[in-house]
C-alpha cells in the first residue's frame, strides 16, 4: 500500500470521525490542539483507523500519537507487520 494512499485514508477517517474539514488536516495537525479531539474522540478514532485498515492497534501506544503524520507512521508500520 503506498504511503500516499495510507495518508488519504487517515486524513479521511480523521475528517469524519473529528468532523472537521479535510483541508484542515495536514500531517502535521496534532489531534488535540488543532482538531479539537476530545479523549472519547480519540477512543473512536482507533476504532475506525482499525476498520479502515482492517488491524487491530495497542491501545495504549495508538492513544499516544499526537500528530496526523504519526498516525500514518504508526499505522503503516501496523499494517505491514500484520500484512505478514
Amino acid at each position: 500500500m503506498a504511503a500516499s494512499d495510507t495518508a488519504e485514508r487517515v486524513k479521511k477517517v480523521v475528517a469524519e470521525v473529528l468532523k472537521v474539514d479535510p483541508a484542515k488536516v495536514t500531517p502535521e495537525s496534532h489531534f488535540v490542539r488543532d482538531l479539537g479531539a476530545e479523549s472519547i474522540q480519540s477512543i473512536e478514532l482507533v476504532a475506525a483507523f482499525e476498520e479502515e485498515f482492517g488491524i487491530e492497534m495497542d491501545p495504549d501506544e495508538a492513544l499516544s500519537v499526537q500528530t496526523v503524520g504519526a498516525a500514518v507512521d504508526f499505522i503503516a508500520k501496523i499494517v505491514k507487520e500484520q500484512a505478514g
